[in-house]
């Protein structure tokens, strides 16, 4: 597979062109030229304008195909009208990627709109790949290139800084230069009219000066592309991102383009939504932009939290208690000192302390201080120190400040500095900051920093969950299921009934209560005697959610007179509140018994921009409060569930409580893994209820259930509505060899990077060199977590596998990885040595081949060494068109037409 990056040509160009430049001020083609030459840029630099020979001394072309150069990137600053004859023009001249800093497109109406298709439309006919249009530009401080349309110069540095919003690019510029904090590369990607977060996000992740990925959106235009970026990104560096428009009123005055060119509401999606996204994608929200200048600057100093135990030290009990609320409000776990500390700082402090985190040093002296640091960061059950210190008379913060430098530089464990107060800490502040300390001068932000990185980490459990099957329970009737919502929709209904809903849950087995619905007071009646008294009775009406708002629940009915009474009843009660809907009658079902019971709400939603979303919480009224639920994207394995269920407030009501045992936690657990194979195997789901889902020591029941459906697209792939592409375990496969040995052939797992680094060991030199093209000797950690955590959707692998001493053994693996174009792919193969020749290599690419069949490519290539004599009649026998690489003679190209 080609190691090159197809966004290079933006990033680390070879030549670059200005059109429109100018030497008028403030017009956008002069400070681009300006940034250009000021940053000394290191390859070749050209201006286009037509009515002059000179822009600060660089020489004009009147047009790009004039320039007697192969250009890898130019900036258009001209306007919009001209944009799409611009591009046609580029195209032509053989340029690679275009930034568009004009306005007036799609925004504008659908005059706009008409041009920015045709922009499109000409740069997708060429090949060319845009970024913008309205983006303030790309930075690559490291080698001069300063392509953007800010006053502020950059520092070269490891941080990579992908922002939608110009303003926003600009302040954080500005900030960071003041401050001397450096970045590997800037994109500001306007309204990502082509290359988008993804797109970029990928380029950072294989780019070797990024060692950090900062991220601020505004908008999300497709979830399963940007969580696969994200999640890409996240398996091997840091990302941080900040999302505006947390609330609904902030984003319905931020219109955007809609598909006909009119102004449309952006549709930012639910705000915790965003939140489990995040989380599932192994990364850190921000918040504001306070967190991220501080995120910025710790990242910058190389701050690495390896977990998020904290201990506090400082010279008073009030500051200490602020440092330590702001960590309950987070969730940050207070370190436990252990009892080898204790006896240390007993021994070693000479004034009273509180014997305990936060280590209270009261009237404390720079030695204590040293003493304390240095003895906490010791501790193997300590992750991070903060310092506070609130001036005293006589407390000389200065040479505290130095103590605490002097224990830093003794660990490896992060510390962040406190100095509250002002003109009697300005000093101790600068020497932290200077020694690389994250300073402040309140708690509150060092322990949100702290948290913010910290969380990086337990979000990475999250991110290594790759949800398999749950084969080994008993399978769900997922026809049957299919058939109840094919016979509602064949109705022109939507909205399912009790029975129905319940049918649906019961596919999928999950406990339910059995319920029958009458239409008379006569078969309220019998219903009743035949279930066994006493009953639960409810309206059945497809028009109404919160039945017992409007009068249509009676519970505990203990007889027959009761029932028919309660059936009148229940019918003209809901006449009376809600005159408006449908009636079908009424639900009889037993009365649940469980007097340990808790009544749980489980739902699913359809999200703006996510898709399908699990909620859980409290049952009852509150069950669907958004402030009470806790919220995740399917699919989910037992890890996942059980961190859904700590996150939700009602958690805490689970365990033994008020004198009822602990529930039964698997069967709950059981009941989400249910939920969340619903939701993947049935697409027509577009909204779900159970409520009350009552739990108790002996197991599960629902209750009331309630599900809304929908029509899809009868084109539409498998998992096409998820946001994260569940593992396929349904291509998993068995394959005999000549010798009889049993193979399995399944797609990787993020669990398989042990096996795959052994794999990688167990590989002749030779091999390794030809598939990795160098002389590779042990896999990376971070190419391990991108040869093992894909996404099964932008790339596949699958590995071929034996069962050996209760374990498996790789034999071999193969995978490819979609191209930008969405229509192409590229691929790689090996084998153990001693399995070439015999057939494994031949069976793998036929599976691969046929899964990009399935996925609709149309082409796969490979990129091959000219003395890989034997690969080359490999995949020639497979049908491959092979040739020479038109760049590198040592190189061969082949093509596998695929459809």
């Amino acid at each position: 597979m080609h190691e090159h990056h197809y966004l290079k040509p933006l990033f680390e160009p070879r030549a670059v062109a200005i059109i429109g430049a100018s030497e008028q001020e403030g017009t956008a083609g002069c400070t681009v030229m300006r940034n250009m030459l000021d940053a000394c840029y290191q390859g070749k630099l050209f201006a286009v304008a037509p009515d002059v020979e000179t822009v600060f001394g660089t020489p004009c072309f009147r047009s790009v195909e004039d320039i007697p150069q192969r250009l890898d990137l130019v900036v258009i600053t001209s306007p919009a009208a001209e944009v799409p004859r611009i591009v046609e023009s580029c195209g032509r001249a053989g340029v690679k990627t275009a930034l568009v800093m004009s306005e007036g497109f799609s925004e504008t109406g659908s005059r706009g709109a008409a041009l920015e298709r045709a922009m499109l439309e000409n740069a997708r006919h060429h090949r060319v790949r845009l970024i913008g249009p309205r983006c303030l530009g790309v930075l690559r401080p490291s080698i001069g290139l300063n392509a953007a349309f800010a006053a502020t110069p950059t520092h070269p540095g490891s941080i990579g800084f992908i922002s939608q919003s110009g303003a926003v690019t600009s302040a954080v510029l500005d900030w960071a230069y003041a401050r001397g904090i450096g970045f590997s590369s800037v994109v500001s990607v306007g309204a990502s009219s082509d290359v988008d977060f993804g797109e970029v996000l990928d380029y950072m992740v294989q780019d070797h000066k990024t060692e950090n990925i900062i991220v601020f959106v505004e908008r999300i235009r497709q979830a399963r592309g940007f969580m696969s970026a994200l999640r890409a990104a996240a398996r091997s560096k840091p990302v941080l991102v900040m999302k505006t428009g947390r609330h609904a009123a902030s984003t319905a005055a931020a219109p955007t383009a809609g598909p006909g060119g009119a102004a449309a509401p952006v549709h930012s999606g639910a705000d915790d939504v965003f939140d489990a996204a995040l989380r599932r994608a192994g990364v850190v929200r921000l918040y504001n932009l306070g967190q991220l200048f501080a995120v910025a600057g710790a990242l910058f100093s190389h701050f690495r939290p390896r977990g998020n135990r904290l201990a506090i030290v400082s010279n008073g009990h009030g500051p200490a208690v602020m440092a330590a609320d702001r960590c309950a409000d987070l969730g940050i776990p207070l370190a436990k000192l252990g009892q080898p500390t204790i006896d240390k700082l007993n021994a070693d402090l000479h004034s009273p302390w509180s014997h305990m985190n936060p280590v209270d040093l009261r009237a404390a002296n720079p030695e204590s201080y040293r003493v304390a640091v240095q003895t906490c960061l010791a501790d193997p059950g300590v992750d991070g120190v903060l310092v506070v210190f609130a001036p005293y008379a006589q407390s000389m913060p200065t040479d505290v400040a130095r103590a605490i430098s002097d224990a830093v530089r003794q660990g490896d464990k992060p510390v962040l500095a406190c100095w509250m107060g002002g003109e009697q800490v300005k000093e101790a502040r600068t020497i932290t900051h200077e020694k690389g300390m994250p300073t402040f001068s309140s708690p509150e932000p060092a322990v949100e920093l702290f948290h913010n990185l910290s969380s990086f980490f337990r979000n990475q459990q999250l991110l290594r969950q790759a949800p398999g099957s749950l084969s080994h329970l008993d399978p769900p009737s997922i026809e049957s299921a299919r058939l109840v919502i094919e016979t509602a929709l064949s109705e022109k209904r939507y909205s399912l009934n009790e029975i129905e809903s319940k049918a649906l849950l019961a596919a999928f087995r999950i406990p339910i209560a059995p319920t029958v619905v009458a239409r008379s007071a006569t078969e309220a009646m019998v219903y009743a005697e035949e279930l066994g008294l006493p009953v639960a009775m409810k309206v059945d009406s497809a028009d109404i959610t919160h039945k017992s708002d409007s009068g249509g629940v009676r519970l505990n009915v203990i007889n027959l007179m009761q029932v028919r009474t309660a059936y009148q009843d229940i019918i003209e009660d809901v006449k009376r509140h809600r005159p408006d809907a449908a009636i079908s009658g009424v639900a009889i079902e037993p009365m649940i018994d469980k007097p340990n019971g808790r009544e749980l709400f489980v739902g699913v939603f359809n999200d703006a921009v996510f898709g399908p979303s699990i909620a859980f919480g409290e049952g009852g009224n509150r069950g669907e409060e958004d402030r009470d639920r806790a919220v995740t994207l399917p699919p989910l394995n037992g890890y996942l569930a059980r961190d859904m269920i700590r996150s939700a407030r009602v958690s805490q009501l689970l365990g033994e409580f008020r004198s009822m045992p602990p529930i039964d936690m698997d069967a709950l657990e059981l009941v989400l893994l249910r939920v969340s194979e619903m939701v993947c195997e049935l697409p027509w789901i577009r909204e779900m209820r159970i409520n009350p889902l009552i739990v108790d020591e002996k197991g599960a029941v629902a209750v009331d259930a309630r599900v809304i459906v929908q029509n899809i697209p009868p084109t539409a792939d498998r998992y096409d509505h998820m946001a994260i592409h569940p593992y396929p375990s349904n291509l998993e496969s068995t394959w005999t060899m000549r010798d009889g040995t049993n193979v399995t052939i399944r797609p990787i797992r993020p669990e398989d990077a042990e096996m795959e680094r052994e794999f990688v060991r167990a590989l002749s030199a030779e091999t390794r060199y030809y598939r990795f093209m160098n002389t590779l000797r042990e896999v990376p950690e971070p190419m391990l977590a991108r040869l093992t955590q894909i996404d099964y959707d932008r790339e596949m692998a699958y590995i071929a596998t034996v069962k050996k001493d209760e374990g498996e053994t790789e034999l071999g693996v193969c995978r490819y990885a979609v191209n930008p174009d969405g229509e192409t792919c590229e691929f790689a193969i090996v084998v153990l040595d001693n399995q070439q020749g015999t057939g494994l290599a031949r069976k793998l690419m036929q599976v691969l081949i046929e899964t990009a069949r399935d996925r609709r490519l149309k082409f796969m290539n490979g990129i091959f060494l000219t003395q890989n004599e034997r690969m080359l009649k490999f995949v020639r026998n497979l049908g491959f068109e092979l040739s020479k690489d038109p760049d590198d003679a040592t190189l061969v190209q082949g093509v596998l037409a695929l459809q």
